[in-house]
C-alpha cells in the first residue's frame, strides 16, 4: 500500500520534520519511530521542537512586518492552554513570543520557566483571589478582566499589595460567530467568557439602542475600569472562537472592536493604547486540509485595522493577537502501539476494522469532547495489503473513546505495529487524565537526531503517590 498522507516530503497535517525512510517507517527530525518507541515507549507525544521555533517565529514575523509597515507595534501571545511545559514556554519566549495563561498553574510554569512577568498574561473567567494576587506580585503585563466584579477584585489586589497601576484589558463579546465547535466558538451571547457589546433591550429605544447614553456591559466595565485609579486600562480585548479558518470573522470583529474604542475616547476623553485581536487560527488535522497562513492573517487584519482606524479617525493603537493551537498543534504526533485488531460487521454489508491502541480518551480527548477529526498512519514499516476501512480507538471503558473516527490503514495491520496520529500537539496533553487509572504519556522532544524528555511518562506510583488510603 502507499501511504497517504506522509510521503518523503512533508506537509499538513504533520510537523516539518516528518517523512517516510525507504522500509516504510516514519522518522522525525532524523529519527526512527521504532527507536524512540524503544527508548521511551508508548504512547508518547513526539514534539518536534525546529518545527515549533519555525512557527513561533512565523507568526511574530507576519504580524511585526504587516503592522510594522502601518507604523504600530504588535505582540503575539502563545496560548499556554494549547500545551505548556518549561521548555515549551522558553522556545516560545526566545522566539519573540509572550505566554497567554489562564490558571494560576499555567503562570506558575511560565515564571518557572524565567518568562518575564511582563510578558505574560493572566486570563481566565473565574480567576480566584490567590491567582490574582500571584500575577499583581509577578508584575504580569496584563490581566484580562471578563466580568464586572474582577473589576474591583483586581484593583483592591492591587492596593493591598501597594502595586503601582496594574495594566488590564477588559474581554468583550463581539457576536461574531467562529470556531470549529459550538463549545468552541466563544464570542456569541450565551456563553461565559466576556462582557456584550449588545444593548440590552429597555436601556434606551430598544434591542441594540445606539444612542450616546444608552451603555452596554463592555461600555459600563470599560468606564469603571477608568474609575479604580489602582488600574490601568491598556485594552480591548476580543476572541472569537477556535480552530477557524476562515479569516473573516476577525475581521469583522476586529471593526467592532476599534469602534468600541473610538466609542469610548469620546465618551471618556481616553483612547486606549492596545487591542488584542485575539486569535483561535485553524490547523490541518487531515490530508488535504489547508491551514490559515500567518503572512495572510496578518496582512488582511493589518489592512481593515488601519482603514477602520482612518475611518474613525483615531490613531493606530498596539495590536497583539493569540494564534492558539496554531503554533504548537501541528508539531506533535501521538505513537501508539496496536494492540486488538477486530473486524465488525456494520448493517449496511461493509467491514469496519477496529484497531485498539495502548492509549485514548486519556490522552486525546477532543474525539469524544467535539467529534474531532484526526488521521493515522501506519509508522513502523511499509505495507502492500490493499486498505481497509478503519476505526482507532483506546483501551478506555467508554464506546465513544475513539482516537479517529475513519480512516484507511492496510489490511494486514496487526498487534505491536506502531500508529502514529498527527497534529496533536495542542489540547492532547494539555487535556489528558487518568481515567481507568491510566498513566498520562511522556512528551519527548526531538531535534537534529537527537530526543530528550520535555515532561516524563507518569507511572503507577504517581498515581498511588495521591491516594492517601
Amino acid at each position: 500500500m502507499s501511504p497517504v498522507g506522509v510521503t518523503a516530503v512533508p506537509g499538513p497535517p504533520w510537523s516539518a520534520g516528518v517523512s517516510r525512510g525507504p522500509d516504510g517507517a516514519l522518522t522525525v527530525a532524523g529519527i526512527d519511530v521504532r527507536a524512540l518507541a524503544a527508548e521511551h515507549g508508548t504512547p508518547a507525544y513526539v514534539l518536534d521542537e525546529a518545527d515549533f521555533r519555525a512557527r513561533a517565529r512565523a507568526f511574530r514575523d507576519g504580524f511585526t512586518a504587516a503592522f510594522g509597515a502601518l507604523g504600530t507595534g504588535v505582540d503575539v501571545y502563545y496560548a499556554g492552554k494549547a500545551f505548556l511545559s518549561v521548555a515549551v514556554a522558553r522556545w516560545a519566549h526566545e522566539e519573540g513570543l509572550r505566554i497567554d495563561t489562564a490558571t494560576g498553574g499555567e503562570l506558575a510554569v511560565a515564571l518557572r520557566a524565567g518568562v518575564p512577568g511582563a510578558d505574560i498574561g493572566l486570563h481566565g473567567n473565574n480567576k480566584s483571589d490567590q491567582e490574582i494576587a500571584r500575577a499583581v506580585d509577578a508584575g504580569v503585563g496584563r490581566i484580562i478582566l471578563d466580568s464586572p466584579a474582577e473589576i474591583d477584585r483586581v484593583a483592591d489586589a492591587a492596593r493591598a499589595r501597594g502595586a503601582g497601576p496594574v495594566p488590564v484589558m477588559v474581554r468583550v463579546t463581539t457576536g461574531v460567530h467562529a470556531g470549529g465547535h459550538e463549545y468552541i466558538a466563544t464570542a456569541h451571547e450565551d456563553q461565559k467568557f466576556g462582557l456584550s457589546l449588545a444593548v440590552a433591550s429597555g436601556a434606551g429605544d430598544g434591542a441594540g439602542d445606539s444612542r450616546p447614553d444608552a451603555t452596554s456591559p463592555a461600555m459600563a466595565a470599560l468606564l469603571a475600569v477608568l474609575a479604580r485609579p489602582e488600574l490601568h486600562l491598556l485594552g480591548i480585548h476580543s476572541h472569537i472562537g477556535s480552530q477557524i479558518l476562515d479569516p473573516s470573522g476577525f475581521q469583522v470583529a476586529a471593526r467592532k472592536v476599534l469602534a468600541l474604542r473610538a466609542d469610548l475616547a469620546a465618551r471618556s476623553g481616553y483612547l486606549v493604547p492596545e487591542v488584542d485581536l485575539g486569535g483561535g487560527y485553524g490547523i490541518a488535522y487531515l490530508p488535504g486540509e489547508v491551514p490559515l497562513d500567518p503572512q495572510r492573517v496578518a496582512k488582511d487584519l493589518a489592512t481593515v485595522v488601519d482603514e477602520e482606524c482612518a475611518r474613525l479617525g483615531t490613531p493606530l493603537p498596539r495590536i497583539s493577537v493569540e494564534p492558539g493551537r496554531a503554533v504548537v498543534g501541528p508539531t506533535t504526533f501521538t505513537l501508539y502501539t496496536v494492540g486488538t485488531v477486530k473486524p465488525v460487521n456494520l448493517d449496511d454489508g461493509r467491514v469496519r476494522t477496529y484497531v485498539s491502541v495502548d492509549g485514548g480518551m486519556s490522552d486525546n480527548l477532543r474525539p469524544a469532547l467535539y467529534g474531532a477529526s484526526y488521521h493515522a498512519e501506519l509508522a513502523s514499516r511499509t505495507s502492500d495489503a490493499a486498505p481497509v476501512l478503519a476505526r482507532v480507538v483506546g483501551k478506555h471503558c467508554e464506546a465513544g473513546d475513539i482516537v479517529v473516527h475513519e480512516v484507511q490503514l492496510p489490511g494486514d495491520i496487526a498487534p505491536g505495529d506502531l500508529l502514529a496520529v498527527p497534529a496533536t500537539g495542542a489540547y492532547g496533553r494539555s487535556m489528558a487524565s487518568n481515567y481507568n487509572h491510566v498513566p498520562r504519556p511522556p512528551v519527548v522532544a526531538v531535534r537534529d537526531g537527537a530526543s530528550r524528555l520535555l515532561v516524563r511518562r507518569e507511572t503507577e506510583d504517581d498515581l498511588l503517590a495521591l491516594d492517601l488510603g
